[in-house]
């Protein structure tokens, strides 16, 4: 259930009136038609550099947490803003705390793919991380918590996946564990083929059985192709032969 503007704290009807008054009419009319699941009165339409300037004058106010604590937030933009905010936190452990609490109300695309807290990908904290993402694509949260709708931590996971271990700290297991996962959401399916298109840019030798030997059901394995072949990283012998291989 969404709160209403009387239940918020005098702290987060401050935030609420900042984005207010960054808010942009034609940018919001953009998002709705770009995020469709979710109601276009959630959305305020305040513009990527807007959000990050609040992010920075709110972030270290000591009140922030009471922000960062009341979910679910009444506007798609808040979560954004919470998104900025979470992905600045400077402690591992901290982050992942707070990161397990935003997660279960992350309920779009946007939101999911804006989290990229720095500190996770710091090469200290890689094995630490590899062992949340097991959790994450099998859609378990490290606290336990039940979630409800697990499309978008399945999809949290595969991307820090795709972003941190495609490259030094690569291992072919990794590949396996994407391919085995198996979701009806269109927004697990594209992530999926997004990790194996640019795991075919990184780890092309690695990844390319997984292709010959169709081991991604038919809807993946097609749109794996189609954004292959839409990269500017994939060589023009490579594209070539992945065309051959469309269904």
């Amino acid at each position: 259930m969404k709160k209403t503007s009387a239940q918020k704290t005098s702290f987060e009807l401050r935030i609420q009136e900042a984005l207010f008054n960054a808010q942009d009419l034609k940018y919001m009319a953009f998002q709705s038609e770009m995020i469709p699941t979710i109601p276009v009165d959630s959305i305020i339409g305040v513009r990527t550099p807007d959000l990050k300037l609040i992010a920075r004058n709110f972030s270290a106010d000591p009140k922030i947490n009471k922000f960062l604590n009341r979910l679910p937030h009444e506007y798609y933009d808040e979560n954004q803003l919470h998104s900025f905010i979470l992905s600045d936190i400077r402690d591992f452990d901290e982050c992942v705390e707070q990161l397990e609490k935003f997660l279960p109300f992350v309920d779009n695309w946007a939101t999911c793919d804006q989290l990229r807290p720095k500190v996770l990908g710091k090469k200290e904290n890689r094995k630490k991380l590899l062992e949340l993402i097991k959790l994450w694509i099998r859609g378990r949260l490290a606290s336990g918590e039940p979630v409800e709708d697990d499309t978008y931590i399945v999809r949290f996971g595969v991307e820090m996946l795709m972003n941190w271990y495609l490259d030094n700290d690569f291992a072919p297991m990794f590949l396996r564990w994407v391919a085995a996962i198996r979701r009806d959401s269109y927004y697990v399916k594209m992530m999926v083929a997004w990790y194996f298109a640019t795991a075919l840019v990184k780890q092309y030798d690695a990844t390319i059985p997984y292709i010959l030997e169709r081991k991604l059901e038919p809807w993946t394995y097609s749109k794996t192709i189609r954004k292959a072949c839409e990269s500017l990283r994939i060589t023009p012998e490579q594209k070539a032969y992945l065309k051959t291989l469309k269904v």
